[in-house]
């Protein structure tokens, strides 16, 4: 007995001694092409269609079930508010909007009707952890957004940060200010609430940080217009935020990066820029991710040259079918894109697993879109894509199509054509023997396939006729 003992002792110490197996290293930029992310040994091209950003707020929604969706389903990415804002039925044409719970959970615990943002509600953290950890072990990163613009009186009525709802804890009379350093004594309750969350989501590798959605809805700088022929008003204008938004943005950055520098993790974090489309004067200090919202192509291609990730970091408004977001999706991340985030309506309470098909909603989403989505991704996956950049210059001639295309020169080429098809594609490529596949976005389906040998001069290629859209793969022979 005494030896089986202390032979159980030594084992015991020798376990202890041991090295710990190293925990998973965060989501950070990928270190050949600043343009992506890498994650879990690989670069990490996130392409996703989720719910409505109450997965944790809301308690009565589901979130492993919707989780499991996200995974068999082969989305990766999910977005979540963190309980700063809320809305309420009915806002923004949605008919079951998942960010206007019936039972709230806040990062505080509210005491009869106000809020106490002098403590922290532990359910909350609770949920937000576990949720994170079930996200980390499918594979499906959590943009964690911190805060969001309030848009109106009804949004105020229902904020944690609106003194009737707090006991008046700082005197903020006009929520216009609530997002800057000058919000009243608002200010050390915002940056507790940051520290708090960065604290306690530090150990999860699939984190990234969103400082504030959509930004310039409150503190609006009217930007360029998408058409110059209509009114400028939103939606035709590509608003971005002002100054005083701007420094609180950068505070909040600061707090981020505080925080971790005494923990053990880094976290990536995103700047939401901008809607549609802007050419950029600068980056907020301490962004990782430059968001854009119902993103056009030239919002990569404008900003390229920062050599950061930028994201379609939502979509909408273009009604309820598929086929709007599929072509976005496509046409963004063949601009360069390395992050596509589809707003998917389909999700709701009861209808975790992505089949609510509302009639009343500013967008879309069904499993047929994340079918789509899916192929998306796996395609763009058999490409060299830490080695391929935009090539705006590859196709000289695409009659009846709009083309975007991406390229490492001489070894792939990849063009996406929307419109129709039927004539013959003209590209700008180096002599030599390839390997030509057409494929259907829609369905995934081969179209056509060829090995062409090139002598000299443009490459003339004949598109398999097609009605919407079409992708074309084109590989060095040599390479297989």
């Amino acid at each position: 007995m005494r030896q089986n003992a202390l032979a159980a002792l030594a084992l015991f110490s020798m376990l202890a001694a041991a090295p710990s197996a190293p925990a998973a290293e965060p989501i950070r930029i990928h270190p050949s092409n600043p343009h992506y992310l890498h994650w879990q040994g690989r670069l990490f091209l996130v392409v996703t269609s989720a719910e409505h950003y109450g997965a944790v707020i809301n308690a009565d929604f589901d979130w492993r079930r919707y989780l499991a969706t996200l995974h068999r389903e082969g989305m990766n990415l999910t977005r979540i508010f963190a309980g700063t804002y809320r809305e309420s039925p009915g806002d923004f044409g949605i008919e079951r909007n998942t960010l206007a719970p019936q039972r709230f959970l806040a990062p505080w615990p509210q005491r009869g009707a106000r809020f106490d943002l002098d403590a922290w509600n532990p359910d909350f953290f609770e949920r937000l952890k576990a949720f994170a950890g079930e996200a980390e072990r499918l594979g499906i990163a959590v943009e964690v957004t911190l805060f969001c613009s309030t848009y109106g009186e009804r949004q105020w009525s229902l904020s944690p940060f609106n003194p009737a709802n707090n006991g008046n804890v700082f005197p903020l009379k006009d929520w216009k200010w609530l997002h800057t350093l000058d919000n009243g004594g608002a200010l050390p309750f915002q940056e507790r609430f940051v520290r708090k969350i960065v604290r306690e989501l530090n150990p999860f590798s699939n984190i990234i940080f969103e400082i504030q959605n959509e930004p310039w809805a409150d503190r609006t700088i009217t930007g360029q217009p998408v058409n110059p022929y209509l009114p400028l008003r939103w939606p035709n204008t590509a608003d971005c935020a002002d100054a005083a938004s701007l420094a609180w943005q950068e505070r909040v950055a600061f707090w981020i990066r505080t925080e971790e520098s005494a923990l053990p993790n880094r976290h990536l974090i995103a700047w939401n820029a901008c809607n549609f489309r802007a050419p950029l004067p600068a980056i907020l200090k301490g962004a990782d991710i430059v968001n854009f919202h119902y993103a056009y192509p030239e919002a990569v291609w404008w900003n390229y040259a920062w050599n950061l990730p930028v994201s379609c970091d939502e979509t909408g408004f273009l009604g309820t079918g598929d086929e709007a977001y599929r072509k976005q999706a496509w046409r963004f991340l063949l601009a360069g894109g390395g992050l596509f985030n589809h707003l998917d309506y389909s999700f709701s309470v009861g209808k975790e697993d992505g089949t609510d098909f509302q009639p009343k909603s500013p967008g879309g989403g069904s499993p047929a879109l994340r079918r789509q989505l899916r192929f998306l991704r796996e395609f763009l996956e058999t490409l060299p894509l830490a080695g391929m950049k935009p090539a705006r210059e590859l196709v000289q001639h695409a009659p009846g199509a709009e083309a975007v295309a991406m390229a490492k020169a001489g070894d792939a080429y990849v063009v996406y054509l929307t419109g129709s098809g039927g004539s013959d594609l003209v590209l700008e490529v180096p002599p030599g023997e390839y390997e030509a596949e057409w494929w259907n976005p829609e369905d995934g389906r081969r179209l056509a396939s060829a090995v062409v040998r090139h002598p000299r001069g443009p490459l003339r290629l004949a598109t398999p006729p097609f009605a919407q859209d079409a992708a074309l793969k084109l590989l060095r022979a040599a390479r297989r």
